[in-house]
């Protein structure tokens, strides 16, 4: 036990009984009945105190506090402390003085409460001492620990239940929705032929012969009653004429 290890305690009962008890003549285990329960060699108060993993169980005067016995547990069930056979209210717990001697005496709780805060109390405290144990082991070797196995074992297999899943638009075997004509109207079929449209010039002009479509002129048009004829086109005077003029004569 280190020197640096703080005491807590444990439980705390204001009433406890002390008895003498005879020799256990068999290994059947004690029996309160054997006892002189109603003359009990000594009556205080009970605490139960903890160092390290070591548990005490104090019997202590109500009044002064004085330390009447003590008895240190390191194991629970064990020979430290035991329960007898025909009563739950009642125990044997093996007490020390601190120079190595040991006795065996009794002790009883008035109350059941008490007595089963008493085991608990124990039970507690060595269930917290085996798991200190058990973490110190897996500090030391990580690799002793149980390992998570998230593997699909053989002959395995997992279901998923997706309810209510729909089909996508336009998916295989799915027709899609016509959109609806707006305004009752329906749209013309394109012109048979695929032919150009014809141009109409503007009133007082021709077009010329052979047109840019290689079409042939449109006839005159009739403005107001009156046959209007479009007039032809200039033919377009060489450039040469009108550039150079008389240079191309001789001057001489």
């Amino acid at each position: 036990m280190e020197e640096g290890e703080y005491e807590s305690v444990l439980c705390v009962k204001p009433e406890v009984h002390v008895y003498r008890i005879p020799p256990r003549a068999t290994n059947r285990g004690y029996r309160a009945a054997e006892w002189q329960l109603d003359q009990p060699s000594w009556s205080g108060r009970l605490r139960i105190t903890a160092k390290g993993q070591v548990a005490y169980i104090k019997l202590e005067d109500r009044t002064s506090g004085d330390l009447f016995a003590q008895a240190p547990v390191d194991q629970f069930p064990g020979t430290a402390v035991e329960s007898v056979t025909d009563s739950s209210r009642y125990f044997v717990i093996r007490i020390e003085d601190g120079n190595g001697r040991r006795a065996f005496i009794g002790i009883g709780f008035g109350d059941r409460g008490d007595a089963f805060d008493f085991n608990v109390a124990l039970q507690d405290h060595f269930k917290w001492v085996k798991q200190q144990c058990e973490f110190a082991k897996q500090a030391q070797n990580p690799d002793l620990g149980p390992k998570l196995d998230l593997g699909f074992k053989e002959g395995q297999t997992i279901k998923l239940n997706i309810a209510n899943m729909k089909k996508k638009e336009g998916a295989a075997g799915t027709p899609r929705a016509r959109p609806a004509s707006t305004g009752g109207l329906s749209l013309l079929p394109p012109p048979p032929g695929g032919k150009a449209p014809t141009l109409i010039p503007p009133p007082g002009e021709q077009l010329p012969a052979g047109g840019p479509f290689g079409q042939t002129a449109v006839a005159p048009s009739s403005v107001g009653g009156a046959t209007v004829s479009w007039p032809q086109p200039k033919p377009a005077t060489p450039a040469t004429a009108d550039v150079w003029g008389d240079f191309t004569k001789s001057t001489g």
